[in-house]
């Protein structure tokens, strides 16, 4: 199992608690540090079984600036997440060929 964090948010640190509290080690990928890549991105997307903007925090000041009331498709949409971390959601929790996202945290327990 690995969880795509951002230490600094509430809900990812509560869902990495519940990963370790059921006695889970997980990877911990600091993706505003270490960003995925689009092939990554596209991976993610796939086991989530969700489109990138399904994936877009759109509270962020980079989603008003660059994508509020444009259109995007998926591919243009993959490249700003890459240059814009900030925008994808958090977390994402892997387990094999399945992820989830951690809102609510107990979405997690999809994967125990």
């Amino acid at each position: 199992m690995k969880i795509y964090h951002n230490p600094r948010c509430t809900k990812s640190r509560q869902t990495l608690a519940i990963i370790e509290t059921a006695g889970i080690t997980p990877g911990i990928i600091k993706y505003l540090e270490n960003t995925p890549s689009k092939e990554e991105l596209l991976d993610l997307l796939m086991k989530l079984n969700l489109k990138p903007a399904d994936i877009l925090r759109k509270g962020e000041t980079a989603y008003k600036e660059i994508i509020k009331g444009k259109k995007f498709g998926d591919e243009e949409l993959i490249q700003i997440m890459i240059e814009n971390p900030k925008l994808i959601e958090r977390p994402i929790v892997v387990k094999g060929n399945k992820a989830v996202l951690g809102r609510p945290p107990e979405n997690v327990e999809k994967l125990f």
